[in-house]
């Protein structure tokens, strides 16, 4: 086998955000008690399998994903059901996955596409492009040698670990997958689930970070950035636009992870479950789903704690006892 090494520099700009993003991962983990907040996991994975399938155009919700995930009936296409029972299966083995080895890597695909793919957990035979849409980003490698590079990235990444820091060997990792585009179908999603996966061996606390849903919101600068790297002829952009990112990420959830308050109520848990991801709830509304009476039962026990822990906001934080108040659930 030879010595491959994919390319890419080690630019001021990666070598700063490996840096910022360490730092800020060393005082998360020092100052919270991850194990306390099983609820923020579940949450953000369930966003991670959200956008991670939109980018793909999987048309359900947030709520119709943790609809489908939780057991309930949920009116859409069947395909787009199953893609989300798959990611949830698959995503639940992210902390326990061998990330070294490509026999498991084979295995998680099978769990990503069970039911929706012809071919699943198999290298394709047949040749394949990358598409942001309608938009040809590049040709995929020839299907003929797809085995062989997908030998070599894993024989790098087993040389490279504790060499090469994880932050920068996940994002090549990311790139070099898609490059290569190993399987006729869900590159885009084992790419993803995989770079997670990859953080997560590192520190625990990628379990909490939703890395998926800032890709989303940056979509077309994800694709821009693996085009850019297949002119250039290596994933120097890709790195640093990832980076950027996680970086983005850690910064918009530091404050649920590291809120004081490490125990969570019964009450607030039983709020929680009856809330969905970003949707605004008068007090009335909400006074409903808990089957309460008292509002200032639901402000003391329930609102008030939620709030100060970061696990609900307001719409108007300035103005508390707005008419026009509402209660989002992050």
């Amino acid at each position: 086998m030879s010595e491959y090494k994919p390319p890419y520099q080690l630019t001021d700009k990666i070598l700063s955000l490996v840096a910022e993003i360490s730092e800020k991962i060393g005082r998360i983990t020092q100052h919270c008690n991850l194990d306390a907040k099983p609820h923020l996991r579940k949450n953000n994975k369930i966003k991670s399998i959200h956008s991670s399938l939109a980018i793909e155009a999987n048309s359900l919700t947030l709520g119709e994903v943790k609809d489908v995930i939780n057991g309930k009936l949920v009116l859409g296409a069947e395909k787009e059901i199953q893609e989300v029972k798959n990611a949830y299966a698959a995503y639940d083995e992210v902390a326990s996955v061998d990330v070294y080895n490509i026999k498991e890597l084979k295995r998680l695909h099978g769990i990503l596409t069970k039911y929706v793919t012809d071919v699943s957990g198999e290298f394709r035979l047949g040749e394949e492009g990358v598409f942001d849409g309608d938009r040809c980003i590049f040709m995929a490698t020839p299907a003929r040698l797809v085995t062989e590079l997908m030998e070599d990235l894993f024989s790098w990444m087993k040389q490279s670990h504790g060499i090469v820091h994880p932050l920068i060997l996940s994002a090549v990792f990311h790139y070099e997958f898609v490059f290569i585009h190993p399987f006729t179908d869900g590159n885009g999603r084992m790419a993803r689930l995989w770079h997670t996966a990859i953080l997560t061996k590192w520190q625990p606390i990628f379990e909490f970070i939703p890395i998926e849903s800032q890709i989303e919101k940056f979509q077309n600068g994800y694709y821009d950035a693996i085009a850019k790297g297949h002119i250039d002829g290596n994933s120097t952009v890709f790195i640093e636009f990832m980076l950027e990112q996680i970086n983005a990420i850690i910064d918009e959830i530091s404050v649920s992870v590291t809120s004081p308050g490490n125990y969570i109520s019964d009450y607030v848990k039983t709020l929680l479950s009856v809330m969905e991801y970003d949707i605004p709830y008068t007090s009335k509304e909400i006074l409903s789903l808990l089957g309460l009476k008292s509002k200032e039962t639901l402000r003391k026990n329930y609102l008030v704690p939620a709030i100060q822990d970061n696990l609900i906001v307001m719409t108007e934080p300035d103005k508390p006892n707005s008419r026009n108040q509402r209660y989002i659930k992050k």
